[in-house]
């Protein structure tokens, strides 16, 4: 796979690797996410819907068994909420509204089925971004430690100079965002 944000586009010369050519793709699979060469999660985010739509048949089998909304709560957290919120603070700041409506689908029809409100996938996102940007705070030897730079007021972290919003997007400046926002509360 190429990641090419030039303007004009240019073939690439294959890339050999003890005498065999690597193949170059559209699309690949990397650690349960799917990347694209234009860094683009829809297919990311089509899969995880599917996955995650099909475990509501589960959900639905084990409500009309008549199971208490707290197992079935349960079970949502452990199967449709674990797959939903797998890798979200690398990909979701970037999604499009119209995945983001297909990732908050399911979980409404996940509350319909239990009959109890759940987090939104908004909320999901904002909890673990804050989560994760905490503990890469506390550990000094984290490599990305150094993006979060204490404003001399000792409140405020210095925000990161985005030029593009897909970086304005990404992880780090939307953690700086959210621990600022939360120190202001």
């Amino acid at each position: 796979m190429v990641v090419d944000f030039r303007r004009t586009r240019h073939d690439h010369s294959p890339l050999h690797i003890d005498g065999s050519t690597v193949e170059i793709v559209n699309s690949t699979k990397f650690l349960g996410v799917h990347l694209a060469e234009d860094l683009n999660w829809s297919l990311n985010t089509s899969t995880i819907t599917k996955k995650a739509q099909q475990r509501l048949y589960f959900l639905r089998r084990l409500r009309k068994a008549h199971l208490p909304p707290p197992i079935l709560t349960t079970f949502y957290r452990g199967t449709i909420k674990s797959i939903l919120s797998s890798c979200i603070t690398a990909w979701f700041g970037n999604c499009t509204a119209s995945d983001g409506k297909s990732l908050q689908r399911v979980v409404r029809t996940a509350e319909k089925i239990i009959g109890v409100s759940l987090p939104t996938i908004k909320d999901i996102y904002t909890t673990r971004c804050i989560r994760k940007a905490t503990s890469i705070v506390d550990d000094h030897t984290h490599p990305s430690h150094t993006l979060f730079t204490l404003l001399p007021s000792g409140k405020r972290y210095q925000s990161i100079r985005a030029l593009t919003s897909r970086l304005c997007n990404s992880f780090f400046p939307q953690a700086i965002r959210l621990l600022n926002n939360q120190s202001l509360v």
